[in-house]
């Protein structure tokens, strides 16, 4: 990607009850003006109402909804902040690991593929959920469902899809989340610093 022709984009992502909606917050308010925060589409569609059910013919249409959202909320603060890093809240390649069918159908089904769907990102942060340690995922998100096993699961699926992208920073699960946060805004800003140094020349 040419850091001359669009802004820097980075996902945040990873199992349910990482700490990435944290993360971001609480980036944007150190960082101010110069990043600017793409929302949780799936968070966005299910407080509106959006219907959730596990029938897979549902499930496979609120995830084709929650892509095209994801998209195109990407795309409308690309262009309304141009000069602004974006900070995605999830990504394009999230919805494979919630898909049905497996990843190869998802791609398939959306007229897609995994390659160019990770390409959409400069870099990913990883933030591995706090399931792994048998910690409570729950944090006060009303739209959160999962229990710990589906966090693992969807935490490991999640991870084989995004890990073979050549700027991907796993954030690691600790008993401290002021310590996981920590090093989860030091490796943002690490990244944020690379894409600035690149984009001077």
């Amino acid at each position: 990607m040419d850091p001359s022709t669009r802004p820097c984009r980075i996902a945040l992502t990873g199992g349910p009850g990482g700490g990435k909606t944290t993360a971001a917050d609480l980036f944007r308010r150190e960082i101010g003006d110069a990043v600017v925060i793409v929302p949780e589409s799936a968070t966005t569609l299910f407080s509106g109402g959006f219907p959730r059910t596990d029938d897979p013919a549902a499930r496979r249409a609120v995830q084709t909804a929650i892509y095209h959202v994801q998209r195109n909320l990407e795309d409308v603060q690309s262009a309304l902040y141009p000069e602004r890093i974006l900070i995605c809240d999830r990504g394009t390649v999230d919805g494979a690991a919630y898909w049905p069918d497996g990843p190869d159908d998802f791609f398939a089904a959306l007229d897609t593929t995994l390659d160019a769907e990770r390409a959409r990102y400069d870099a990913v942060l990883f933030f591995e959920t706090a399931a792994l340690g048998d910690m409570s995922i729950e944090g006060g998100n009303p739209i959160r469902v999962e229990d710990n096993a589906a966090a693992r699961a969807l935490d490991h699926r999640l991870r084989r899809l995004w890990s073979p992208h050549p700027r991907c920073v796993v954030v690691p699960h600790s008993a401290s989340f002021f310590k996981k946060i920590t090093f989860g805004l030091a490796a943002l800003e690490g990244l944020v610093g690379e894409w600035r140094r690149k984009a001077r020349g």
